[in-house]
């Protein structure tokens, strides 16, 4: 967790005294197209490694009882055997995390032995962090879009229902802002400290410091938004120009947002892309009524029983073996 918490740290010092040394057109220009398109070429270059990938065997993970006699029930969802039985069931696993919900705790006991138990915390902040890490993504369309669509507007409008003083409070903020301290504190504790690396603290800090950078921005630093927009829409444009009104802050929040982009296709993040193409995901649980024929396997001659006799007929005579067709000697 310390190399990880001092990566993230080391990064956002390093933004803030190189914006203040003038270098804002490093961090405000050059960083951000570079890690944009370190992200989208590893993000495809992942994507097209797993898709040219051979599923040799149908391996869907199914939870429920599946397709059978018809006087037994099939779970559809768990269990899908058609096409659209798998799409519903991919929808509520994006959208739900499905999976996750049923997600239960387990601990050894002396009294009791092996002790489960259902375990929803997870489940719930899992959708707290991806829904309000969705919505503000969403929300920061305003910056590249003029006139700002209706759409964003509402979107806005309902994240900031609860309006407490000037600037707007949006509650997607302190969703965000609680659902990745239980997610860091989850991984500090228990036998999870044990088994968790730098690599699963890393993208954890690099947010909470996208975070806090942003909510400084908003509330503390009073960075002027129309500069902000100009700046914005001329990178979108390829006319990049530096943000006069900008201070150090709005670079630390493009450093931690450009470390993010740039550590995203290799690392864990990749479960956004990777979880369209998992064969225990995608695939229907139909082996039993489908034969499943891999298509990267090479073409292999067969031969029947007609041609392995013909074959070896005279050494099965001389074994004593039945045969259909009796040797020519013999017959």
């Amino acid at each position: 967790m310390f190399v990880a918490l001092l990566a993230a740290a080391t990064l956002g010092l390093t933004a803030w005294m190189g914006a203040m040394a003038g270098l804002q057109p490093f961090f405000g220009i050059v960083l951000p197209y570079a890690a944009t398109l370190i992200f989208l070429a590893g993000f495809i270059r992942r994507v097209f490694i797993w898709g040219k990938s051979p599923v040799p065997f149908r391996i869907p993970t199914v939870g429920g009882q599946q397709r059978s006699l018809e006087r037994i029930r099939q779970n559809r969802l768990d269990a899908p055997y058609t096409p659209l039985e798998t799409v519903c069931r991919m929808v509520l696993e994006v959208l739900t995390f499905r999976s996750l919900f049923r997600n239960s705790a387990s601990r050894l006991t002396e009294e009791r032995g092996l002790v489960q138990w259902s375990s929803k915390w997870l489940w719930g902040f899992a959708l707290l962090f991806h829904y309000s890490f969705l919505l503000i993504f969403l929300r920061h369309f305003r910056f590249f879009l003029e006139p700002v669509p209706a759409c964003l507007q509402a979107l806005e409008t309902l994240d900031g229902i609860f309006q407490i003083g000037v600037p707007r409070f949006y509650l997607s903020e302190a969703l965000l802002g609680a659902a990745l301290l239980f997610l860091i504190g989850r991984r500090l504790r228990g036998w999870l400290s044990h088994i968790s690396r730098a690599a699963d603290f890393f993208p954890l800090f690099l947010i909470l410091g996208l975070a806090g950078s942003g909510i400084c921005l908003r509330y503390f630093d009073k960075t002027d938004i129309t500069s902000v927009k100009v700046y914005i829409m001329g990178l979108t444009r390829l006319h990049p120009e530096i943000a006069g009104e900008a201070g150090p802050m709005l670079y630390l929040h493009l450093a931690f947002l450009s470390a993010l982009l740039i550590y995203f296709p290799f690392s864990k993040l990749m479960h956004m892309g990777g979880i369209f193409l998992s064969p225990t995901r995608n695939l229907p649980n139909n082996s039993r009524g489908t034969r499943h024929l891999n298509p990267w396997n090479a073409p292999s001659p067969y031969r029947g029983y007609k041609e392995y006799e013909d074959e070896f007929r005279e050494v099965m005579a001389a074994a004593g073996l039945p045969l259909e067709k009796k040797p020519e000697a013999h017959a």
